[in-house]
C-alpha cells in the first residue's frame, strides 16, 4: 500500500525519486504555459525558464498530460513530473485558490500511475488549504493503485514494476490538525476504495458469495463493525426467494450479510444495498459470446457498499450506516431458475421471471425489503444493473434514480463534489404497467426501451412506505476495460465509494435531509 505524508522540506533538498509539479494551459488564449504554484523552488532552479523549457518538449498542459524532464543542478531529486491541470483559473492563479479539485485529483493520479516503480516521489502542486491536500493525497494513492496479486513477484506484468511506494505532500505542515485530518480520510477512504477494486478484480474461482461474506466478517472484525452473514439454510428459513432463486444454478451458495456500523452521537440511520453477483453468466438466458469476459464485476455495487460502511467506521462519522451485500452467483444448471418461474420474495410479494439475466434486480429487491424493515431514514442500493444504463450515458457516468427528487438532487451534488460523474434519471409511471404478469405480483421484465428506468420501477416495489430511496445504476463506470486515465485503473475501479461516504458525512453533519 503506496504511503501518504505532508513535508515542509525545500523540494531541492528532499530525496526523492521525483518531484510533481503542475502546468496549466494560459488563461491568456494563447499556446504558452504557466507553472502551477506549488512548484516555485522547482522553476527557480531552471532560472525561471520551466514553462519554455515543457513548451520545447512538447508539454500541452492538457489533463492527464505527463512530462518527464532532468531535474535542476542541485536538486537531491533527479526527475522533474510536470502534469497537467489543463486550463489555468482567470483569478487566484498567484494563490493556487482556483484550480478545479477534481483536475489536482486526476493530475496528482496520473502522475503516481507514471512513477511506478519509484520508492519516494514528493508532490509540488497547489496546495492552498487542508482540502487540496486531501484531494492530491487521494489523486495520488488511487493513481497508484495496481492489482498484482496473481502477477510474478507481485509486479506489473507489462513493465515489471511495483507501484510508487512513497507519496510526499509538500507546504504541508505534519502537525496542522486540519491538514493531518484531510490526510487521514484520504488514506481511509481510498484504502477501502482500493479494496473494493481488489474485490473486482479478483477472478470468479477465488471469489464467490462464501469468500466475499468472509472478506467481510474479517473487516468487520478488525474495525469494530457488527456483521451478520445469512447462509443458504437462513435464507430458505427467512423466505428470501430472490436470492435463491438466482444462486439455485450455482454449486456456490448465496449469502446475504449484514454489516451494521453504529454511532453513539448518531441521530440519523443510512442503509447502503449493494448487488453483489459475483459471477453472471447469464442463468438459463446465457449471455452471447463476448458478454462473459468481465462478469466477475457484477458484484461491484456490494464492493462499494462493503468499502463505504468500513470507511464509514475508520472515519467515526457520526451516523449509522447499515451495509447489505446480497451475493449470490447467476449460472445455468438442472437447479436453474428457468424463464417462467415464479419466485416468493422476502417481502411476500411474487415475481414472473421473464429473463434470468435480469437478476440482480432479484437479489436487491429481498435486500431493500430486509433494509426497509428497520425502518432507515434513507435508503441507496448500488449495481451494475442494466446495458441500458450504458447505452444512454455511456462508460463514465452512472444513472441516479429515487422516489423524493430532492434526494436524487443531494446525490447527484455528492457525486460531482468527490469527482464522480453521475446524473439523474426518471422514474416515468406509464414503464411500470409493461411489468404487468398474468401469473404473478410483476414481472423482472418490462419495455425493452428504457430498460434502466424499468429496472429503477422495480426496485421501487420493493422500498418500504415512506421511506426515501434512491438506486444508483453503476454498470458503466464500475469496470474500465480501456486505458488508464487519471487515477482511473484498468479494470474494476470503485465507483460510487466516495458518493456512498460523502452522503453518510453530510448525513452526520446534518447536511442532507
Amino acid at each position: 500500500m503506496t504511503a501518504l505524508t505532508l513535508s515542509t522540506a525545500a523540494a531541492s533538498g528532499l530525496r526523492a525519486d521525483a518531484i510533481v509539479v503542475g502546468v496549466a494551459k494560459s488563461p491568456k488564449g494563447d499556446k504558452g504555459l504557466v507553472v502551477a504554484p506549488g512548484a516555485e523552488a522547482v522553476d527557480k532552479g531552471y532560472d525561471g525558464k520551466l514553462a519554455a523549457v515543457l513548451e520545447t518538449l512538447g508539454a500541452s498542459g492538457a489533463e492527464g498530460d505527463v512530462t518527464k524532464l532532468p531535474a535542476p543542478s542541485g536538486f537531491k531529486a533527479p526527475v522533474v513530473v510536470a502534469v497537467g491541470l489543463g486550463t489555468a483559473p482567470e483569478d487566484g492563479q498567484d494563490k493556487g485558490t482556483a484550480f478545479d479539485a477534481e483536475a489536482l485529483r486526476r493530475a496528482a493520479g496520473a502522475a503516481a500511475r507514471a512513477l511506478s516503480g519509484a520508492k519516494k516521489a514528493a508532490f509540488a502542486l497547489p496546495i492552498a488549504d487542508a482540502a487540496d491536500a486531501g484531494t492530491i493525497g487521494e489523486g495520488a494513492l488511487l493513481g497508484a493503485y495496481s492489482f498484482d496479486a496473481y502477477k510474478e513477484n507481485g509486479k506489473n506484468a507489462k513493465n515489471g514494476k511495483a507501484p510508487l511506494a512513497e507519496v510526499v505532500l509538500l507546504g504541508c505542515k505534519p502537525r496542522d490538525k486540519a491538514l493531518k485530518a484531510a490526510v487521514e480520510r484520504a488514506v481511509a477512504v481510498t484504502e477501502e476504495l482500493n479494496r473494493a477494486r481488489d474485490l473486482i478484480n479478483t477472478p470468479p474461482n477465488d471469489l464467490n458469495p462464501e469468500s466475499f461474506a468472509a472478506v467481510a466478517q474479517a473487516a468487520a472484525k478488525e474495525h469494530g463493525i457488527k456483521v451478520q452473514v445469512l447462509d443458504e439454510k437462513a435464507l430458505t428459513k427467512g423466505g428470501y426467494g430472490g436470492i435463491l432463486g438466482v444462486g439455485a444454478g450455482s454449486a456456490a451458495a448465496p449469502r446475504l450479510v449484514k454489516l451494521s456500523y453504529t454511532s453513539s452521537k448518531a441521530s440519523k440511520h443510512l442503509a447502503f444495498v449493494g448487488k453483489g453477483i459475483t459471477y453472471d453468466s447469464g442463468g438459463i438466458s446465457l449471455k452471447p459470446a463476448g458478454h462473459n469476459e468481465t462478469m466477475k464485476c457484477d458484484m461491484s455495487g456490494a464492493a462499494a457498499v462493503f468499502a463505504a460502511v468500513v470507511a464509514a467506521a475508520r472515519l467515526g462519522l457520526e451516523v449509522n450506516v447499515t451495509g447489505w451485500l446480497a451475493l449470490a452467483e447467476n449460472m445455468p444448471s438442472g437447479s436453474a431458475t428457468r424463464p417462467g418461474d415464479v419466485l416468493r420474495m422476502y417481502s411476500g410479494k411474487t415475481v414472473e421471471v421473464l429473463n434470468t439475466d435480469a437478476e440482480g434486480r432479484l437479489v436487491l429487491a429481498d435486500a431493500l425489503w430486509a433494509a426497509s424493515e428497520e425502518k432507515p431514514d434513507a435508503i441507496v442500493d448500488v449495481a451494475t444493473l442494466t446495458g441500458a444504463m450504458m447505452l444512454a450515458l455511456g462508460n463514465r457516468l452512472f444513472g441516479v434514480m429515487a422516489n423524493d427528487d430532492a434526494f436524487r438532487t443531494a446525490i447527484v451534488e455528492a457525486a460531482e463534489e468527490v469527482g464522480e460523474d453521475s446524473w439523474p434519471m426518471p422514474l416515468p409511471e406509464h414503464l411500470r404497467k409493461g411489468m404487468d404478469s398474468p401469473t404473478a405480483d410483476i414481472a423482472n421484465m418490462g419495455e425493452r426501451m428504457g430498460g434502466g428506468l424499468v429496472a429503477g420501477l422495480f426496485l421501487r416495489e420493493f422500498v418500504g412506505e415512506g421511506i426515501t430511496w434512491a438506486h444508483l445504476d453503476i454498470a458503466g463506470p464500475a469496470f474500465n476495460e480501456a486505458a488508464p486515465f487519471g487515477y482511473t485503473p484498468k479494470g474494476g475501479t470503485g465507483t460510487a465509494v466516495r458518493t456512498l461516504v460523502r452522503l453518510a458525512e453530510l448525513t452526520a453533519a446534518g447536511d442532507l435531509g
